[in-house]
């Protein structure tokens, strides 16, 4: 189960290199509950896609770093910050929230965002 915000979502994870690559492109849609998660990715593509997206990019404890709302077909899109995307269909992204800047204490041992769960995938 993912943690809110996206909790109830049905998230496959792109865990081989071919899934990595092919992703989304070639379906002709998405159910609206639906998900893809690439993990270790700063980066991605549309092309091939039938329908526009909402990139939801994470960083390395599954914290919200910035949502691209809307990416329409033959586009590349890229986040430095991000270590992870999760591609919904256009409109079905959470609400986003300014990225919360982590205090100095939790790279010292601080709670922070270090003791959440990241979010749990199905592999695909």
């Amino acid at each position: 189960m993912l943690a809110p915000p996206f909790a109830g979502l049905d998230v496959r994870r792109a865990a081989t290199a071919r899934a990595r690559l092919l992703g989304l492109a070639g379906l002709r849609a998405l159910p609206a509950s639906a998900g893809l998660l690439l993990p270790r990715t700063r980066s991605v593509h549309t092309f091939g896609m039938r329908f526009a997206l909402d990139l939801v990019w994470l960083d390395d404890d599954g914290g919200v770093v910035r949502v691209d709302r809307g990416v329409p077909a033959r586009r590349l899109r890229a986040c430095r910050a991000a270590r992870a995307v999760l591609e919904l269909p256009a409109g079905t992204a959470p609400p986003a929230h300014p990225p919360q800047r982590k205090p100095v204490a939790d790279g010292l041992g601080g709670s922070g965002l270090a003791g959440r769960p990241a979010p749990r995938a199905r592999s695909l």
